[in-house]
């Protein structure tokens, strides 16, 4: 029999203002440390040096990490001109330089075939599998890492700064599995100037947004008291982009229980994903289907 896990069960949002230097993961455990929750993940990993909102989900609220993963994003990051690194950012190693530097509207005709539907390599510097192993490890040994390009849907990409010569600030929303290193480096080869990136933020992802994040030592000061709890957010918001359809009290208990429920007309179509609520609290997520929600996730009453 295993070891149950210890802690609280609660279930809700935590937003953080993730400070750089700090993995999402790191993140993730002060927050569970904190609250002394028993069960807390996050939607979208944020790079180490990367600041900005990180949401993490706490118990029931695991279940709708999916759907704040797939909305859009938003970031703004600075890209240096003039150089490219094996690693895509400043942690890396400089092995190109260029003394070339674009003007503004140079930059800006360059943005243009980076928006809508694109294709994109990873840096070979990530998180993404081959074989089994993670890119950046074969990297770190030394190996020849080969990423097959991949589809990201951007919203927009447009430059908000030119402090100087050698710097473009950029603001991006796109979708998920977006690389940020990526558009930085293709960027810099499509001006022949190379490019990497220096500072990045993400500014919100879904409904959330880094302003209303609370930084570290704020969570540090209020650990383990009721303070900190009053800052917990509904897991309802992670379902924000997903339609709401309210169910019968009938409808309620079938759904909990895993079974198809009865839930109100809407305007949803047949074969639509929706979420169903019973007095303001989600029961479920799932299909809808001639008048019933079928149900794939099923939160606790």
């Amino acid at each position: 029999m295993g070891r149950k896990r210890k802690g609280r069960d609660i279930s809700g949002w935590l937003v953080v203002d993730k400070p750089a230097g700090m993995t999402s993961t790191a993140v993730v455990n002060k927050v569970r440390w904190a609250l002394d929750a028993k069960k807390a993940g996050h939607a979208g990993t944020l790079d180490p040096e990367a600041t900005g909102v990180l949401a993490v989900a706490l118990g029931e609220a695991t279940k709708t990490v999916p759907y704040i993963t797939d909305a859009l994003k938003a970031y703004t990051f600075t890209v240096r001109l003039g150089q490219a690194t094996n690693t895509d950012d400043a942690e890396g190693r400089v092995f190109a330089e260029s003394d070339l530097r674009p003007t503004d509207d140079e930059i800006k005709q360059a943005l243009l075939p980076f928006v809508g539907e694109i294709m994109q390599v990873p840096p070979k510097f990530s998180a993404v599998k081959i074989d089994g192993q993670r890119a950046y490890k074969m990297a770190r040994d030394g190996e020849d890492v080969e990423l097959a390009a991949r589809p990201l849907w951007v919203e927009e990409l447009v430059l908000v700064d030119r402090p100087d010569p050698d710097h473009v600030v950029l603001e991006m929303t796109c979708g998920k599995g977006g690389y940020v290193r990526s558009i930085a480096r293709d960027l810099g080869e499509v001006l022949g100037c190379h490019g990497h990136v220096k500072e990045l933020r993400r500014i919100w992802s879904g409904p959330f947004e880094a302003e209303d994040g609370l930084s570290i030592e704020q969570i540090d000061e209020m650990a383990k008291t009721p303070a900190l709890d009053d800052y917990l957010r509904p897991l309802e918001e992670g379902l924000a982009d997903l339609p709401e359809l309210k169910c019968t009290p009938e409808g309620a208990t079938r759904l909990r229980n895993g079974n198809p429920g009865m839930v109100l007309a809407s305007d949803v179509e047949y074969g639509d994903e929706a979420w169903a609520s019973f007095d303001g609290k989600a029961v479920a997520v799932g299909v809808y289907k001639s008048g019933e929600l079928h149900p794939s996730r099923v939160f606790a009453g």
